[in-house]
């Protein structure tokens, strides 16, 4: 094809469609104008941008949808959140049935309650501790010692005796006391080193008197033991009643409280407060404000008007429904099974609402109901069968979030959905027309700017066989 034939094509091309040629700048190459050809690369990407205007739609989508998506996956955060909340104080092994004790004297007897524990004031008297039986061997000049043959026994708690050899075999004090530990006799055996020597010490692995054990003095060989404690019990009483603990830490001697006897102080009675723990209560109340607080912020923030425009979640219906749901869930009242109640509300702990639904805590308030009406706080919250404002905010935020079918988790997935058809739009195209587009023009091009190379010559060479030179033209 000749340069006049391919330049011919080439604009008959651009007559048709809208590839971005530019005709002007073409005949000023054939004219001999102020360009010099065409920008191969510079007019196949016009072509193209020109040619992606459906593409940008589609990425302009795209992105809305991804704008959409993390928006709403912040809202369910906030609910799950706040979700949270309302579960730990419905919950009979929660904040709100946490139980602390405080003692008159920490330094004789202290203790844990475990939650639910029944609230009451308990009285306490250790007469003396637990201990746990121990046995020590004379003294020989260092662990490594060579020990004459002969044996020893072990009587255990339940009558069983064990001898032990010395001598080939278990000939030092380290060789005696590993074999003991092999043994599983219920004693721990050990090498003490002082200024004195060496010496074996034998120890209960259990306190108390049943836990006793003897040990023989060793026949033949170089060991004689003597007892350096004997096991016995813990005596105590608890509320004017006698107990007996194999150990210091004490068991079923008040329902659900365990006792950490620390010293003896026979004849002086100690006080045991068992009480709610009102302060993880108070944490657990103020984080429901602050999460509820920021489920309210970022509701807000999708229908306050930035500019001209809302949030992109202006037009979800759910996320409009949550946002009344909150508001109206605030105003929940408690009833009781005696039909009075100090804590109807919210408004009784001290939590009020602010003109842009947000909540403010006095915590004067909430520590004075704490105090003085714990009962009431807690049947504000769970109600007489885990009824109360917790169970009921539950229920309704788990209409959003469940994982299953909850509103929020299914739009999430009709957004990722949609993002994925979108992406694969694009990719179809790319792949199926702008490709093998990039691919034309720039052979339609590149065949263009050969002819406009070759054109000034052409036509020179027809202007010479037409007798159309320069001199025929001045003759």
């Amino acid at each position: 094809m000749s340069s006049v034939s391919a330049l011919n094509s080439l604009l008959a091309s651009a007559s048709t469609s809208s590839s971005g040629i530019d005709i002007s700048s073409i005949l000023q190459a054939a004219t001999g104008s102020a360009s010099t050809g065409i920008d191969v690369t510079s007019a196949v990407n016009s072509a193209i941008t020109a040619a992606r205007a459906p593409e940008t739609s589609w990425e302009n989508q795209e992105s809305t949808l991804q704008s959409q998506s993390a928006a709403l996956t912040q809202i369910q955060t906030d609910a799950t959140n706040l979700d949270n909340d309302m579960q730990s104080l419905n919950s009979l092994t929660g904040p709100l049935s946490a139980t602390t004790v405080s003692s008159s004297d920490s330094g004789v007897v202290t203790a844990t309650a475990a939650s639910g524990s029944a609230s009451g004031t308990h009285t306490v008297e250790v007469n003396s501790l637990a201990k746990t039986a121990s046995w020590a061997s004379g003294y020989v000049t260092s662990s490594t010692t060579d020990l004459a043959a002969g044996n020893f026994t072990i009587t255990g708690a339940d009558g069983t005796v064990t001898t032990i050899s010395t001598g080939t075999g278990t000939s030092t004090l380290n060789d005696v006391a590993n074999t003991i530990n092999s043994d599983n006799l219920g004693v721990t055996a050990s090498v003490i080193s002082d200024a004195n020597g060496a010496r074996l010490a034998i120890v209960s692995n259990t306190s108390g008197q049943a836990a006793n054990f003897s040990v023989s003095s060793a026949t033949g060989g170089s060991l004689s033991f003597t007892q350096a404690v004997t096991g016995q019990n813990a005596s105590l009483s608890v509320d004017g009643i006698s107990i007996a603990s194999a150990s210091n830490t004490v068991t079923g001697a008040i329902a659900g409280v365990t006792l950490n006897l620390l010293n003896a102080s026979p004849g002086t009675s100690v006080n045991l407060t068992v009480a709610p723990d009102t302060s993880q209560v108070s944490t657990a109340i103020s984080q429901f404000v602050t999460d509820y607080n920021k489920a309210v912020t970022d509701l807000n923030t999708q229908f306050t008007f930035s500019g001209t425009s809302e949030g992109v979640l202006a037009t979800d219906s759910d996320v409009r429904s949550l946002q009344m749901t909150l508001e109206s869930a605030i105003s929940y009242t408690a009833t009781s099974a005696s039909g009075s109640t100090t804590v109807p509300n919210l408004s009784s702990l001290g939590i009020s609402v602010n003109d842009d639904g947000t909540l403010t805590l006095d915590s004067a308030t909430l520590s004075n109901a704490l105090q003085n009406n714990f009962s009431d706080v807690q049947n504000f919250f769970q109600g007489a069968s885990l009824n109360g404002f917790a169970n009921s905010l539950d229920q309704q935020l788990t209409t959003y979030i469940s994982p299953a079918d909850g509103a929020f988790t299914l739009d999430l997935q009709s957004i990722s959905t949609e993002e994925s058809g979108l992406q694969s739009d694009i990719s179809n195209f790319e792949t199926n027309y702008i490709t093998p587009l990039r691919t034309q023009l720039q052979s339609e091009y590149s065949q263009a700017e050969i002819a406009l190379q070759q054109l000034p010559t052409e036509m020179q060479q027809i202007n010479t066989e037409l007798g159309l030179n320069n001199n025929n033209n001045n003759g």
